[in-house]
């Protein structure tokens, strides 16, 4: 199957697990997870009808930006992000994922200030409680949203995770718990100011299950493109 055909078939299975949540298709983006693809497969995909690529390495986003091979889609960047290499993030994509923490929120803030721009951001919840993995826990959420909505270079759009590995349907409790997590900021912190409407969850195994249970943003990779072949920084 051609990586349009796989595009494709993507789109349909979010377009149908959607409705049967009683969703509209639309209301769900489809993001590229692009890790140790080549630049020239990053442009084939967005001219396949991709609209949102998402990068995990700082090393290869800067190569591939370089190139231009985003032309046409909007940059995400969903892998965790060291504080020495916020430099080379912020101001070069159109939302960060992966804010983990209370010191890499400053950071980002920081260098937003020093570029006079405001960086969109999701909150990266830890939901399964994984000692592996990054991520506020959900109970520090509400902590670090109002942190976030209180930074003049910094707008809080959402929430980010990535739930434990499970089998079929074993991830929809971990989706359930982020979708409420999501409800619950968008209620008690949402203002004029700013514009909470992104949920982030769901990936190549389980992204129809994050459909149902709410997701904005699912992050597919292996079902779009096939098994990672060796890192490219091209």
């Amino acid at each position: 199957m051609s990586l349009a055909e796989q595009i494709a078939r993507v789109k349909e299975k979010i377009a149908a697990a959607a409705r049967e949540a009683g969703r509209e298709p639309e209301a769900v983006t489809l993001v590229a997870a692009t890790k140790v693809q080549t630049s020239d497969t990053i442009r084939q995909a967005i001219a396949a009808g991709i609209t949102a690529c998402g990068e995990n390495r700082v090393q290869e986003m800067t190569a591939h930006l370089e190139e231009n091979a985003y032309a046409g889609a909007r940059l995400h960047f969903i892998g965790h992000l060291q504080t020495n290499k916020v430099r080379q993030v912020v101001g070069r994509v159109d939302l960060l994922e992966s804010v983990d923490s209370a010191r890499l929120l400053q950071a980002v803030e920081a260098q937003a200030a020093r570029l006079d721009l405001v960086q969109d951001i999701l909150l990266e919840v830890n939901v399964g409680g994984e000692a592996s993995k990054s991520g506020v826990s959900p109970d520090e959420v509400p902590g670090l949203a109002r942190q976030a909505m209180a930074l003049p270079h910094v707008r809080l759009r959402g929430l980010m995770a990535i739930p434990p590995v499970a089998g079929s349907g074993g991830n929809r409790p971990f989706f359930a718990k982020m979708y409420q997590l999501y409800v619950d900021i968008r209620t008690e912190m949402d203002d004029n100011g700013t514009v909470i409407n992104c949920l982030s969850m769901g990936m190549s195994g389980d992204y129809e299950d994050a459909v149902r249970e709410g997701a904005t943003l699912v992050r597919v990779g292996t079902a779009l493109f096939g098994p990672r072949p060796p890192l490219h920084t091209r």
